[in-house]
């Protein structure tokens, strides 16, 4: 065998495990979970907002709360705004919205790892009698309702593991192509492989928002970290405990898209985080999993393997014309074609989960942009390799003229 078709099995290979997986969680990922009906508690609950500098929108936000929680029953719902490193209004508006409200001032130590470490030293400084029985994280910029939280509460408590609420951008088919198709990918990543994720391992990762933690989870987490993606790392620290997070598929939470001009920014947070984590924690958890036959660490590892949809294509598609060349120049077409069939299985599970789920979040007139959206991520991938986004920062909110301070 030439050294030219080595690397094409290599490539094909290599790739070809990924793209398999990839398809077996969407396709895992397609039935949607059968709600159950369970007794409720009623149990204290803390809602924890970490918020920097948000008082655009903090106020909408504990207003929104406030009136969900005053609509039905299912135990107390407390809100606590963590005002991190705030230089505007929002413990101030915070407060008057009716939240309990504690700040925190560290400019060395930012990221809302450390907002909810602090937000927890607050809680635990209170009695015994008054800590709460489950800890739910909603971001600032973020809408839920009673039925979530109240189903959270009940899950974390009755389980008493952690659970992750599908966590889903606001879905519009008149937003710009671009924002379609990158909420689409979100909605595939956060609710069809993550179902597919948990059929098949047991557990999923954290999201970020509508993360829920029984209260003697949440007290020994470790929480105070400044990583730009501290959900996936939190989520990665509970499996090394043998601790799974759970999919909490009929509780939901909304945010707003970022504008156009801000999304790449987030994505590359967002994404360069997921492939620095992956890039150092993906093989250990895999070998740890199979050394310990762990049918969880092995599913969350091989999840990490799998970059994120735009970047899986690119490279899929680098690939394969690279493999076709060395088709040939060698006659060794087999890598080529395995490759192709694979691409095409995956390309199909995801116009599968389109027609499932994502028809009210991408038009089909959006889904003819999708090339053009991969292109137009090649900046942010080669800016992972130049120079990668580490530290954590908030992403512009709507009606926000400026893009907020650090």
């Amino acid at each position: 065998m030439t050294t030219l078709a080595f690397l094409a099995w290599l490539v094909a290979g290599v790739l070809g495990a990924i793209l398999a997986y990839f398809t077996l969680e969407v396709l895992f990922g397609l039935k949607r979970s059968t709600p159950t009906v369970r007794r409720q508690h009623e149990c204290c609950i803390v809602v924890i907002i970490p918020a920097h500098n948000e008082a655009s929108t903090i106020g909408a936000t504990v207003g929104a709360l406030q009136q969900t929680i005053a609509s039905g029953s299912g135990g107390t719902v407390e809100i606590l705004v963590v005002a991190d490193n705030c230089s505007d209004e929002t413990a101030a508006i915070a407060s008057a919205t009716g939240a309990t409200v504690t700040q925190r001032s560290d400019k060395e130590k930012r990221g809302k790892g450390y907002a909810l470490a602090h937000g927890r030293d607050f809680l635990a400084g209170r009695a015994a009698s008054e800590l709460p029985d489950a800890i739910i994280v909603l971001d600032a910029d973020c809408r839920t309702d009673r039925e979530s939280i109240v189903e959270l509460g009940n899950l974390v408590t009755t389980a008493q593991q952690p659970y992750q609420a599908s966590n889903l951008l606001l879905a519009r088919t008149s937003a710009p192509p671009m924002v379609q198709i990158s909420n689409f990918a979100m909605l595939v990543k956060n609710v069809v492989r993550a179902r597919g994720l948990e059929r098949i391992g047991g557990g999923i990762p954290l999201f970020g928002t509508g993360m829920a933690f029984p209260w003697k989870i949440f007290a020994d987490a470790p929480l105070a970290t400044g990583d730009a993606v501290e959900d996936m790392r939190l989520a990665l620290e509970l499996a090394e405990k043998g601790l799974r997070v759970r999919l909490a598929e009929n509780a939901r939470v909304i945010s707003e898209p970022a504008a156009l001009e801000d999304m790449s920014a987030q994505r590359s947070r967002w994404e360069h985080g997921f492939m620095r984590t992956a890039l150092s924690r993906a093989f250990p958890l895999l070998a740890n999993g199979i050394g310990n036959g762990s049918r969880h660490k092995i599913a969350l590892g091989a999840h990490l393997l799998v970059p994120p949809l735009a970047l899986l294509f690119l490279m899929s598609g680098v690939a394969l014309g690279a493999n076709v060349l060395v088709g040939f120049v060698t006659a060794v077409w087999m890598p080529a074609i395995i490759l192709a069939a694979l691409i095409t299985l995956a390309i199909s599970s995801v116009i599968a989960a389109w027609v499932r789920e994502g028809r009210e979040t991408l038009s089909a007139q959006a889904i003819l942009r999708a090339p053009l959206y991969i292109l137009w991520k090649i900046p942010l991938y080669l800016g992972f390799v130049r120079s990668q986004q580490t530290d954590w920062n908030r992403t512009r909110r709507s009606g926000e003229d400026t893009p907020p301070s650090p």
